[in-house]
């Protein structure tokens, strides 16, 4: 689960680049309720996706040409520029270097070494999403890779997750991810190895998506649906897990939908 004490190397934040801001802001209002706050009077370009008055992403303009509408997801740190010199020697890039946010905190983006885009979050007055592991918050995070062990590797090396790989039904496996040294409930993550003719959104590359939460996942569905977003798996039921499905916004951003298993 994810939690928001944001222990070092859990996901903490996310947000999504957008070529439409207002319409945007529309599909994810029918489809979680949330209401978007732009970030000022005076930019409205960026803001906060809000559920009743607590922050649970955040929302801005695409502007990297060539670049396709994606959630970003951030992982806590202590130190956004010794993580970045980390990335570096493990033969990741950098997006974009460490730079302030204000007294809020420090951020940087980077590319893994089979291409997989992400980011980390160095708190100062902002430590993170203010609302996590509920309806219309996310309650998980996501990998799909060309190279699962690779990938373990980099990431264990950078941020000391630890990992337990679970068999999925009907072949191939699912690696659980969590921070080093937390018990296996504060697990927070999955990533999973798929060949990249099944990675039809990115062409190939491997890349990280949020999972939110819904008391109904098929009415949620049905909303996407309804406001111009597609469904490419699901909904469905995954045994000890819940009822899922995976969605892609109008825009093409990624995103899934569960109704978690109660007990």
């Amino acid at each position: 689960m994810i939690t928001t004490d944001f222990a070092p190397g859990s996901p903490c934040w996310l947000d999504l680049g957008s070529p439409d801001v207002p319409a945007t802001a529309d599909f994810y209002g029918s489809v979680f309720g949330w209401e978007f706050q732009p970030y000022s009077p005076e930019e409205r370009d960026y803001g906060f996706f809000k559920q009743d008055g607590r922050t649970v992403a955040g929302l801005g303009k695409l502007t990297e040409e060539g670049a396709r509408s994606a959630w970003m997801i951030y992982f806590s740190t202590p130190d956004a520029d010794a993580t970045t010199e980390a990335v570096q020697r493990s033969g990741g890039s950098v997006r974009v270097a460490p730079m302030d946010a204000g007294d809020e905190g420090r951020m940087a983006q980077y590319t893994d070494p089979q291409g997989g885009q992400f980011a980390v979050w160095q708190p100062g007055s902002t430590k993170g999403v203010e609302a996590v592991d509920g309806p219309g918050s996310l309650g998980w995070v996501e990998l799909y890779t060309t190279d699962a062990a690779a990938a373990k590797e980099f990431y264990g090396n950078l941020f000391g997750w630890q990992t337990q790989d679970m068999d999925l039904p009907g072949g191939g496996a699912y690696s659980l991810i969590g921070p080093s040294g937390l018990p296996p409930e504060r697990m927070h993550g999955g990533l999973m190895q798929l060949p990249a003719d099944a990675l039809t959104l990115t062409g190939g590359r491997p890349y990280w998506h949020p999972v939110f939460g819904s008391t109904d996942c098929d009415a949620t569905v049905a909303e996407v649906r309804e406001k111009g977003g597609t469904v490419q798996m699901g909904p469905e039921d995954a045994p000890d897990v819940g009822r899922l499905a995976v969605c892609v916004d109008p825009a093409g951003a990624d995103f899934v939908v569960l109704t978690p298993v109660q007990g």
